[in-house]
């Protein structure tokens, strides 16, 4: 399960905070570690707070953008304590580690954690299919990421150590991959532009809407590839209208 499992800290500025993830996470079993342009690694202080574990520094994937990091993914977890207007999927720490349990057995899930001064940004929650918030003192409830990430390692590692669920997903199909659903969430934006349904321009929110519709829905690969054929049907039929027109 280990190997299906990844951890992914986006813009982190302190190489200490990596050191200590890549500890925890060595603690708990856990080896795949992604870096989404750190401000600062390899380094000497990642090396120091890691404390051992330097064949997850060694071995860790360091990408441009966190689009990279979690392509293949379906499930995809991020850490944050602010509300936001369109509201995500939330799980408590043990809820994101049984999901994460269970999903894993079809494809890789990624938890990811932003940066230590402002978290996660929109656009890149956009990217997340749900939401793990660890409860925490009110008045005092940021926590340093590399805390966050012990203690999702721990929760993960308690998961591990319980009856393995069964593999059949009833469906004969595989979840749709992250990469795959940004698809369709480009081509669906581009078809309702070209049929006038939205204003590019004006359509941000209505768009986080129709991701957390598609993400609670679980589409798989096949489902994917028909709605993507409805979409440039509708593109077609649209365009035929217009040239009837003329």
């Amino acid at each position: 399960m280990e190997q299906s499992l990844r951890i992914v800290m986006v813009h982190t500025s302190h190489p200490g905070n990596i050191g200590a993830a890549a500890r925890a996470m060595k603690n708990m079993s856990l080896s795949e570690l992604f870096l989404v342009q750190p401000h600062d690694f390899p380094s000497a202080g990642a090396s120091a707070r890691a404390a051992g574990a330097d064949d997850v520094l060694q071995s860790a994937n360091v990408v441009t953008t966190l689009a990279d990091a979690v392509a293949e993914c379906r499930i995809v977890i991020g850490a944050s304590a602010r509300l936001r207007s369109v509201k995500w999927p939330q799980l408590t720490p043990r809820e994101a580690a049984a999901l994460a349990r269970t999903e894993s057995l079809q494809a890789p899930v990624a938890f990811v954690f932003g940066r230590e001064s402002s978290g996660l940004s929109n656009q890149e929650l956009d990217l997340c299919t749900h939401l793990v918030h660890i409860p925490s003192n009110p008045a005092f409830s940021s926590l340093n990421v590399a805390m966050a990430v012990q203690i999702i390692s721990y929760e993960l590692r308690l998961c591990r150590r319980s009856n393995e669920p069964s593999t059949d997903s009833g469906t004969g199909e595989g979840p749709a991959s992250n990469a795959q659903m940004e698809g369709l969430f480009a081509h669906l934006e581009q078809a309702l532009d070209e049929i006038g349904f939205i204003d590019v321009r004006r359509s941000e929110k209505l768009m986080r809407r129709l991701r957390r519709l598609f993400h609670r829905a679980t589409p798989s690969r096949d489902e994917i590839n028909i709605l993507r054929g409805i979409l440039s049907a509708a593109q077609g039929r649209k365009s035929m209208r217009r040239n009837a027109r003329s």
